[in-house]
């Protein structure tokens, strides 16, 4: 199926910018400094760029429009990993190509750090919110406000995060590539069919930047399904590169050892291997808080809160968790009592939680992810998934 690749679209320039445009004082990327900080990816794949917000209103932070290196994606972090953001963050930025300034866009702050593991403990994790992809952009304008009545509600470290991506291979290459293939040896239950699942090399991971081996569950008992948040408006001529986005996002922004989620799937239902470790295997990841020990996430690229899903993208989810949960024997259609490993907003770390096979994220924590249509397709996957 084709999509028409659109940009965020574009609003009229403020004379404030047209004025700083003709002084020149945009006409050029920032020079950096203590507040901005450049990291490339040791391979040359990719890099993010990092700009500190000032912090002298503890209600209110604000980064002026300016010039920047090219990206593609951007988002928004903050020091203590634990701390919620407790407000609200905008960003606009500046289309590369014709130099006009988008609309201010949403970011969305309603995830977490994990609980477990090196992307929990080691030094430097921060917490953020989703990524936004933007495509090419060069120029960014941010404002971060504390939630009403709370004068102190922003957390400390707030930095954007320009992320500028880069895929191996174009979405054509990455569709006739060789599928990532399990290598496990052959189970007592006849597991449903593996759907072709694309390699991370076919979205360009940088496996220098994952600094410790995978770690795993026994089994997985529930596949959770996620939406990136963000926009639609991605072409699926770029999705290996917002999937190579996240991942840096994750990465170097956050500080997580590896890309959150173990699948991640297309408007056009190509399905990308994501956290490493073998798509076979009971890979722990970074995308239920709570709930990331047993379960498997797959986080479908865009925002369905707004959009409708696709034929082909439920398809995918079907077959992606049926095979999966097949890997153990286990019903899509079924329930299973999981335990809580955190106390989360939703349940308190030992609870008990009755839960469907196939999940949406809402469902193990609070949060509006997947997204009110996507999630109301999920008795629809559960239903594809055992035909």
């Amino acid at each position: 199926m084709a999509f028409p690749a659109r940009r965020i679209p574009l609003a009229a320039p403020t004379a404030a910018l047209t004025a700083a445009v003709l002084a020149g004082t945009l006409g050029s990327a920032a020079p950096a400094s203590s507040a901005e900080q450049a990291r490339p990816a040791a391979s040359g794949r990719g890099s993010v760029h990092s700009i500190v917000l000032p912090d002298s209103d503890r209600a209110v932070r604000e980064l002026s429009a300016r010039r920047t290196a090219p990206f593609s994606m951007v988002g928004l972090t903050w020091t203590d990993a634990r701390a919620q953001l407790g407000g609200t963050a905008q960003v606009r930025v500046r289309d590369r190509a014709s130099g006009g300034w988008s609309a201010w866009r949403d970011l969305d702050s309603d995830v977490r750090t994990p609980e477990t593991g090196r992307d929990s403990t080691a030094a430097g994790v921060r917490a953020g919110t989703q990524p936004l992809w933007t495509g090419p952009a060069d120029g960014v304008q941010a404002r971060v406000r504390g939630a009403s009545g709370k004068a102190s509600a922003l957390p400390d470290g707030l930095r954007i995060e320009l992320v500028a991506p880069t895929a191996t291979a174009t979405a054509a290459e990455a569709r006739t590539a060789t599928a990532a293939t399990v290598t496990a040896e052959a189970k007592t239950v006849t597991p449903a069919p593996q759907p072709a699942i694309l390699p991370r090399s076919a979205w360009g991971a940088d496996e220098t930047l994952v600094k410790d081996p995978a770690t795993y569950s026994k089994e997985t008992k529930v596949v959770f399904v996620h939406h990136t948040a963000g926009t639609n408006t991605y072409a699926c001529e770029e999705s290996a590169s917002v999937v190579n986005g996240i991942f840096l996002y994750h990465v170097q922004s956050q500080g997580w050892n590896d890309i959150g989620y173990q699948f991640l799937v297309d408007k056009c239902g190509t399905v990308y291997e994501g956290r490493a470790g073998g798509i076979d295997k009971p890979v722990i990841g970074a995308q239920t808080y709570g709930f990331n020990t047993d379960t498997t996430g797959v986080a479908v690229l865009g925002n369905y809160n707004d959009a409708t899903s696709t034929p082909e993208v439920r398809a995918s989810l079907a077959a992606v968790a049926a095979w999966k949960l097949g890997l153990y024997g286990y019903d899509p259609t079924s329930t299973v009592v999981m335990t809580a490993a955190a106390s989360n907003g939703k349940y308190t770390a030992g609870q008990q939680v009755a839960m469907n096979r196939i999940s949406g994220h809402r469902d193990g924590f609070p949060t509006e992810c997947p997204g009110n249509n996507l999630y109301a397709d999920l008795p629809t996957i559960r239903t594809l998934a055992v035909q």
